[in-house]
């Protein structure tokens, strides 16, 4: 079964195709002096913007794995997310509070694998 990727670099790729399956790599907010809500706004749409980019769409999400840096904003993140998912389709997730992301201005990153 062929592997095709896309959005490709040195060190990842943002989009993997492998047979009917579509892993995408970890969305982070376009904007680090953003809030919480607008950073996890610029993930969803990252996302959408890949999903679309290997022919499928949210609706088709099997799982996502949500990285926050404070619970204390879990509330922000959900009421974005929520506005987001497919309410017929929602996919299978974690949502997990870590110390740090890739870059300390950064509050949420967004996982997801989807069918295509």
């Amino acid at each position: 079964m062929s592997v095709k990727r896309m959005q490709s670099g040195p060190r990842m790729s943002g989009i993997v195709i492998h047979g009917n399956t579509v892993y995408l790599a970890g969305a982070v907010g376009a904007n680090g002096s953003a809030s919480m809500a607008d950073q996890t706004q610029s993930c969803l749409d990252q996302i959408d913007e890949r999903l679309a980019l290997a022919g499928t769409d949210k609706s088709s999400v099997l799982a996502c794995t949500i990285w926050i840096t404070d619970m204390a904003e879990f509330a922000a993140m959900n009421a974005v997310w929520d506005a987001w998912i497919d309410p017929a389709n929602p996919p299978a997730r974690a949502c997990v509070q870590t110390t740090a992301l890739a870059r300390p201005d950064l509050k949420v990153e967004i996982m997801a694998t989807a069918a295509c």
